[in-house]
């Protein structure tokens, strides 16, 4: 149960980020940025309400996975994973830079890559699958971490999740956890014109996953569902958001898609969140 404190900081910490993601992508010059907006709250809840991680040991054995299959809001993972404590703030300066370590999308784990990223993404389609081979990995070995995907509902149109989906349930992977994060739009249009996906929680519970339906703005709500998992299925949350969320001039606009916010955009922003 998340106390008031706990509420109250988490929060904070969205706005903070919201703030942090919206300044990256007006210094980058990288788009995304009403995607980035509306996963934060779901970030916050897995990074600091769910999953157990240590930012210390980004590579221990035991650590629970969360992968960000929706990569294209890479911004808004750096700055969960500064914030967290998995490299230095500053680092966030270099975003979609030239030769930097944060590139515009995840990079392949490696030698030179940043502390806390499981695995490249970006390629829609793919992170589920990716997951579900580290859930299934872990039962293998024995081991009892955890494994969490972020998609985006238009990630969905793709036939690969799908196919994971089926394959999930029929491990009884109860150690995964997906989070769709439901905004609504993706790059072109309203998701719902582009591909038919209602009833979205019908479709995950046929496929035979556990599945809960929550407003994804809700911290608490989040980090409630996401750790109500069942002893024999994996569970979906389907997560409600606003894209662009927590400026109220880039809710629910398409346009913040690819568009870029201008320096008197981000301080209207910055004002608006309390971090100005």
């Amino acid at each position: 149960m998340t106390t008031p404190a706990q509420a109250e900081q988490y929060d904070a910490i969205a706005r903070e980020l919201r703030a942090r993601v919206v300044q990256m992508s007006c210094e980058s010059k990288a788009p995304h940025l009403g995607s980035s907006l509306s996963c934060i709250d779901i970030l916050v809840a897995a990074y600091w309400g769910v999953f157990s991680i240590d930012p210390t040991q980004p590579d221990a054995v035991e650590r629970d996975r969360v992968i960000l299959s929706k990569g294209h809001a890479a911004a808004a993972l750096y700055a969960t994973l500064a914030k967290r404590g998995f490299f230095p703030e500053t680092w966030l300066n270099t975003f979609a830079a030239d030769g930097s370590r944060l590139p515009e999308q995840p990079a392949p784990p490696g030698r030179d890559s940043v502390p806390g990223i499981e695995a490249a993404t970006g390629s829609l389609g793919h992170g589920l699958s990716i997951g579900i081979g580290m859930a299934l990995a872990g039962r293998i070995n024995q081991r009892s971490y955890r494994v969490g995907v972020i998609l985006s509902d238009g990630e969905c149109n793709e036939g690969s999740v799908w196919e994971a989906a089926m394959f999930a349930a029929s491990q009884k992977l109860h150690q995964l956890v997906a989070v769709v994060d439901f905004n609504k739009w993706q790059a072109t249009g309203r998701s719902e014109d582009v591909m038919h996906l209602s009833p979205m929680v019908d479709k995950w519970r046929a496929f035979g996953w556990h599945t809960h339906e929550v407003d994804g703005h809700d911290i608490e709500a989040l980090i409630h569902a996401m750790n109500d998992t069942h002893a024999d299925k994996p569970t979906c949350v389907i997560a409600h958001t606003v894209k662009g969320k927590g400026v109220s001039f880039m809710e629910d606009d398409n346009n913040w898609h690819y568009r870029i916010p201008t320096d008197l955009e981000l301080r209207d922003a910055q004002i608006e969140l309390g971090v100005a």
